[in-house]
């Protein structure tokens, strides 16, 4: 008899797809739900190739502890639950008895479910009584969030269904490629258009969402407020402003309109790049629709002025009328799979669940009332994401971090910074499915229940919230987040505020959210499946939940949606003859996040997606790159390498990156961490950069490690010696071979991974009897249970005598190499021994005293 079907979602985006999951004795499969809303059949490659993760043989299956506690230098090794949360607790009781209780942090996901992300919030405030709390959402959603509350009242990004984008007659979507991220929703806007719909798309690349679209604008990366204020500018010239809907439904119509006449269309053409004529058609587009929709993502919001971008474009939707309207609107497309659901519920910084707020009396007395707590023991609002992550380690910041869902080191900006601050902690516990760059890094690292082996709920991008169903236990021996809060909180001595099963906790979420913002008290489990999900707010049991919001008032105390002035301010950094080219962040269709999950997936396809740097065909002979080539970007705070892709899809004064890989090909080792003053969002989007080639395309190995050399100062080449301490030069490498007892799934092919030592570094001679250390970047720690064996070695000499480069193991000189007077030298090894793990492998450097110069180094080394 064939196992039952599970009816759940897809793990990823905030469509949340409905799919269908078999398992049973064979590994799980999975099928859409051909008559789920958002999806209706349709699934992307990322949902497709889901289940192969669930037996993956890189899982985590038993906790990990640093051999010498204490020691993040000092290898993992496998634990027992008790002995790893003993330690975290531990840790916890030390920062807070030594530095006080906001010395501990919660770091969470966008990707928790809803009640994992209400336990985490509690166990902020209640079990550890710190403020300090935020989730890599701030990354993501926080300035269409607070532009819609600051205008609307209310922060719920589609605030109408998906569905509703197939019946609206003209959208404008800015910054937003639904094509290659959630190529399912693409049905929407498929259907809209083969009946004659206009689509107009915002995008510095014409991406395949732009090329399907009636028109494409391509402004300069970090202009799109300009051109907001320019169409309002254009609109009320041109009197295609709904008088009546401003006069009646809004706020502050005045100041705002004085602020865009000065954005006359000739001046926003030489600020975006973008045609006056263009812009004269958008407006008119937008204007005549019978209904219109304007729709903002990331690529307008994550920058310095995001939040004064998101309320321009709402601005410019009020001046239409089109809130509240049938099938208008303006929105914003979530992007982390609970993106939604993530922030309405108590992991960001200034919240309480149901989107209440820690400032309000009123507010605190309401949750601690169900909480069963006094509301004075609650803390007030902590710093937002990267705040706390910049002070990490230092004077009144975070000692003990506690990270779930998140990989902090790949998807924070400025990671060279991140690195050194997560270096600087006392204690860093990391709970995920898989060793990803951050977990490698920390004293306790603790295996979690994937999408699969969970139940609780999510709440997609159109607000409706949805079940997500167990399909098969977690792997034995493997527990899920909330049972881990609930550990922690017994050893705590808070045990009692907290449960670990599902249901009593979103019943609980219910009663705290009840006539809040985001109100689920009348949202139950089995509403969810018997009504396909539910829409919040939904306040009772017997009422029908809110796909469409504002068809009569908005949620604001005089029920009127609110004008914000706001002007165009350029970008917190701009090109110069340094760094000459703008550089813009995003996502492939193949990847997802950080890539923890999706690099790892075993088909081919997805596989051979590599990180990519997309450089117009004119800038590429300009630069002398070719197709395939190896190219080196350099910002201001770091370098990172990718493989070139010359497409005349990006405009010629613009950079194009992906954001789904670390180590060398990391995009915000080269981001900037400058913060929205509102929303206290990173500029992902927009930093300077330079680029050069430094590679042919068979160079594999220049995108296989960590980079050496730049800007790093010596608390980042600590940072960087850390990382390799912990045996991770690259983001897929586990820290030791699979075998018996091994925190990998067993019976599976050993893997194998390349190491490499290389750079340029100056050198100053001591003499030919006195060998020095070249750098600290030259130094390896064999992981424990591996196997290393050199494979070759070459190096260039600066100087105009002889220098010799030796290699050694365990400060015991294994070979020496001789690089003639500005000469180079190149030596195949193929295996010169085994080298164990433990083993410290290091270049050091002979030269006459004295002698100065530079030398190039390039040791490549295979482990197992």
């Amino acid at each position: 008899m064939s196992p039952t079907p599970t009816e759940t979602h897809c793990p990823y985006c905030s469509l949340q797809c409905g799919i269908s999951v078999v398992a049973g004795g064979a590994p799980a499969t999975l099928q859409p739900q051909p008559d789920f809303p958002t999806n209706r059949g349709g699934l992307c490659s990322k949902g497709w190739n889901a289940a192969t993760l669930l037996d993956h043989p890189q899982r985590l299956l038993y906790p990990l502890v640093r051999e010498v506690a204490g020691d993040r230098s000092s290898p993992l090794r496998r634990a027992s639950w008790e002995e790893a949360l003993d330690r975290v607790a531990g840790a916890i009781e030390r920062s807070q008895q030594l530095y006080g209780s906001d010395s501990v942090g919660c770091f969470g996901g966008g990707g928790l479910t809803n009640e994992k992300a209400y336990a985490f919030g509690k166990f902020a405030r209640v079990a550890l009584r710190t403020s300090m709390i935020d989730y890599n959402g701030r990354f993501c959603m926080s300035s269409a969030a607070t532009a819609s509350n600051r205008a609307f009242g209310i922060d719920r990004g589609l605030p109408f269904p998906l569905a509703d984008i197939a019946e609206a007659k003209a959208i404008l979507l800015v910054g937003s490629n639904p094509a290659a991220t959630m190529p399912p929703a693409m049905q929407w806007f498929d259907a809209g258009r083969a009946v004659g719909a206009q689509h107009i798309v915002v995008d510095p690349r014409r991406t395949a969402t732009a090329q399907g679209s009636t028109a494409h604008l391509q402004p300069l990366p970090g202009t799109d407020l300009a051109l907001a204020n320019g169409l309002l500018h254009l609109a009320i010239r041109l009197d295609l402003i709904d008088h009546d809907y401003i006069a009646s439904r809004t706020t502050g119509f005045e100041a705002v309109r004085a602020g865009v006449s000065s954005y006359w269309p000739d001046r926003v053409e030489r600020i975006t790049g973008i045609a006056v004529d263009d812009l004269y058609r958008t407006v008119r587009t937008l204007a005549g629709a019978e209904s219109a929709m304007i729709l903002t993502a990331r690529g307008a919001e994550q920058h310095s002025t995001g939040t004064d971008t998101a309320q321009a474009y709402i601005n410019l939707a009020l001046a239409l009328g089109l809130p509240g309207r049938p099938f208008s609107g303006y929105g914003t497309i979530t992007g982390q799979g609970n993106g939604q659901g993530g922030r309405e519920h108590g992991q960001k910084a200034d919240q309480l669940p149901g989107y209440r707020k820690l400032n309000d009396p009123a507010d605190r007395a309401h949750v601690a009332a169900v909480w069963g707590v006094d509301p004075e023991t609650l803390p007030r609002a902590g710093l937002s994401a990267y705040e706390m992550i910049d002070r990490l380690g230092t004077d009144g910041g975070v000692r003990t971090l506690i990270v779930l869902a998140s990989n902090i080191v790949v998807s924070a900006p400025d990671l060279n910074r991140v690195a050194d601050r997560l270096a600087a902690l006392d204690f860093l516990v990391v709970s995920d499915i898989f060793l990803s760059e951050t977990a490698a890094l920390a004293d306790v690292v603790l295996p979690t229940a994937q999408w699969a082996e969970e139940q609780g709920t999510m709440t997609n991008l159109e607000g409706r919230v949805i079940r997500r169903i167990r399909a098969l236990p977690p792997p034995e021996g493997v527990l899920d987040d909330l049972q881990v809060i609930k550990e922690l909180a017994d050893l705590l001595g808070r045990g009692e505020y907290f449960s670990a099963d599902p249901a009593e906790v979103f019943d609980e979420l219910r009663r705290a959210s009840a006539g809040g913002i985001a109100d689920y008290a009348g949202i139950s489990y089995a509403r969810i499946e018997a009504e396909h999900g539910v829409f919040w707010p939904c306040p009772s049991e017997d009422h029908p939940g809110t796909p469409r919001l504002f068809a009569e008032s908005f949620p604001t105390p005089g029920g009127r949606a609110r004008f914000l002035r706001v002007d165009h301010r350029d970008p917190a950094e701009s090109p110069d003859p340094r760094f000459p080219y703008v550089l813009t962040t995003g996502r492939l269709m193949a990847q997802y996040q950080s890539g923890t999950q999706t690099r790892r997936v075993p088909n081919p396809a997805q596989a051979q997606v590599q990180p990519e740097v997309q450089l117009h065909p004119d800038l590429a002979r300009r630069l002398d790159i070719g197709p395939a080539d190896i190219v080196q970007l350099t910002s201001r705070r770091g370098k990172a390498n990718f493989r070139a892709k010359i497409t005349d899809e990006i405009r010629p004064d613009t950079i194009f990156v992906p954001f789904h890989w670390g180590g060398l090909s990391a995009a915000n080792a080269l981001t900037n961490a400058v913060l929205d003053p509102h929303s206290r969002m990173p500029a992902f989007k927009v930093c300077a950069v330079s680029a050069a080639k430094i590679g042919e395309p068979d160079d594999i190995a220049l995108l296989e490690r960590s980079p050496q050399g730049g800007f790093h100062d010596p608390a980042r080449t600590a940072a960087a010696t850390l990382l390799r301490a912990a045996g991770r030069d690259s983001p897929a490498a586990p820290t030791a071979r699979p075998k018996p007892g091994s925190v990998f799934r067993e019976d599976r092919t050993v893997l194998t991974k390349n190491r490499f030592l290389q750079g340029i570094y100056p050198f100053e001679g001591a003499g030919f009897e006195k060998p020095v250390a070249i750098s600290p970047e030259l130094s390896y720690l064999v992981p424990d249970g591996a196997v290393n064996q050199t494979l070759y070695f070459r190096g260039g000499n600066t100087a105009d005598q002889l220098i010799t480069v030796v290699l050694l193991r365990d400060g015991v000189p294994m070979r020496y190499f001789p690089i003639g007077a500005k000469a180079d030298v190149h030596v195949p090894l193929r295996v010169v021994e085994d080298i164990d793990g433990g083993s410290v492998v290091e270049l050091q450097l002979i030269a006459p005293l004295g002698l100065a110069g530079h030398v190039v180094v390039d040791l490549g080394m295979v482990e197992h």
